[in-house]
């Protein structure tokens, strides 16, 4: 079954967020995910949404995006995240039978 990640993150130095942009493809090129969306400005339909930055990336199975996140070429990359914004990054699980979708 299909994994999620959402992060919604609140830049606060593009300078510094751009350091983490700069490496991030050749990092995650290495793992099984996939791009589905980046947006900084969504429509927003109900309640607020105050963050600069939205990303989706779908996965093939939790393992996969743990194998990504926990890896230390990411966890070393995403130390720029970290000093150069702030975000909150949830895996929610996709729904049986989606197993394909957009691949």
């Amino acid at each position: 079954m299909p994994i999620y990640l959402i992060a919604r993150i609140t830049i606060k130095d593009r300078q510094g967020y751009g350091r983490y942009e700069a490496g991030f493809a050749a990092v995650f090129s290495q793992f099984a995910g996939n791009m589905l969306a980046v947006d900084e400005q969504p429509e927003v339909l109900e309640g607020e949404w105050p963050c600069t930055r939205t990303v989706l990336i779908q996965f093939p199975s939790r393992e996969e995006a743990l194998a990504w996140y926990r890896s230390e070429a990411y966890q070393k990359l995403a130390q720029h995240r970290f000093d150069a914004s702030e975000g909150d990054v949830v895996l929610i699980d996709g729904l049986p039978g989606t197993e394909g979708v957009n691949q």
